[in-house]
């Protein structure tokens, strides 16, 4: 863990510390998540350089043969996680399509080789969740950096990446870069990630009014991502608590520049399915010009009100 991890984890969550209880066994593959993703080149760009993806992970016992009697171990046991991923090759940059791509290949390798995936949270095991994320993330950093050494056309390749994963009621955020992660609950539509941008570090430091933000030319000007410049990549860690009825987004910046966050939230409350909202937001971004790549990538929760 680097020492100033401190300073880019954001845990915001239920009390509780150390004594915060586990839900019960098997709670979470009673979670049932509508998943749907979309992507588009838009109206400008010949390639598309971002890229998705949609994970489910279970952990499962089933007993084959036993004589203990009926009812005195489980006949079948789960645990079931979900990852919404979102990574955009830095326009303009060498190799743009090829760093999303890349990205999230070696972070999906790098979950796979986990020997000891972790499938129910308390406040210590979230932690080590989003400790293990961000040493991953710079793995995956190190990654693109080699893959540029033996490649010199794709120096200065690079990319944003994304990451919503739930366990349970547990909403776990891991982020670099410019695309975004959305929060949708009870008509409201809340960002769970913060632009690395130029921009918003004018209006972070106060040198910009926050309303500025989305017209401001240093909008475009990453001061995050997982480039194959610089040295370790700024993770933002973030904690969310889960309800019944809740929608997570995880897009790129194609859609947020084209389409507002009141437009997100309409096409979000209004839509039948979770594809369905993926079409329209992706119709909207094209109405709206269609000037980057588009991706949208949508869950929607239904979580019994016993766990």
């Amino acid at each position: 863990m680097r020492e100033d991890l401190e300073d880019t984890a954001e845990l915001p969550g239920p009390p509780g510390g150390k004594g915060e209880p586990r839900p019960a066994a098997g709670a979470s593959a009673l979670i049932h998540v509508e998943i749907a993703a979309r992507t588009h080149p838009g109206r400008v760009r010949e390639k598309n350089e971002d890229h998705f993806l949609v994970v489910r992970f279970d952990r499962e016992m089933q007993t084959l043969l036993t004589n203990l009697p009926p009812g005195e171990v489980p006949e079948h046991y789960a645990e079931t996680a979900y990852a919404l991923l979102v990574a955009d090759g830095v326009g303009g940059a060498a190799g743009g399509e090829v760093a999303s791509r890349i990205a999230i290949q070696a972070l999906l390798d790098l979950v796979v080789e986990t020997p000891d995936w972790i499938m129910r949270m308390d406040a210590p095991l979230a932690r080590e969740v989003l400790e293990r994320l961000e040493r991953r993330f710079q793995r995956v950093r190190q990654v693109l950096v080699e893959r540029a050494q033996a490649d010199p056309s794709l120096k200065g390749m690079a990319t944003t990446l994304t990451v919503a994963a739930s366990i349970g009621r547990d909403l776990l955020t891991a982020h670099v870069g410019d695309s975004r992660a959305y929060l949708f609950r009870g008509g409201r539509l809340t960002r769970l990630t913060r632009d690395q941008t130029m921009a918003q570090s004018l209006a972070d430091a106060g040198a910009i009014p926050p309303e500025e933000v989305a017209k401001h030319p240093g909008r475009h000007v990453l001061t995050g991502a997982l480039a194959t410049r610089g040295a370790f990549a700024q993770v933002e860690l973030g904690r969310t608590r889960l309800e019944d009825g809740d929608h997570v987004l995880v897009c790129s910046d194609g859609l947020t520049e084209m389409v507002s966050e009141e437009t997100i939230g309409r096409v979000l409350r209004s839509a039948r399915s979770a594809d369905e909202a993926c079409r329209e937001l992706i119709d909207q971004a094209l109405e709206g010009g269609g000037k980057d790549n588009i991706t949208a990538v949508l869950g929607r929760y239904r979580i019994p009100s016993a766990i």
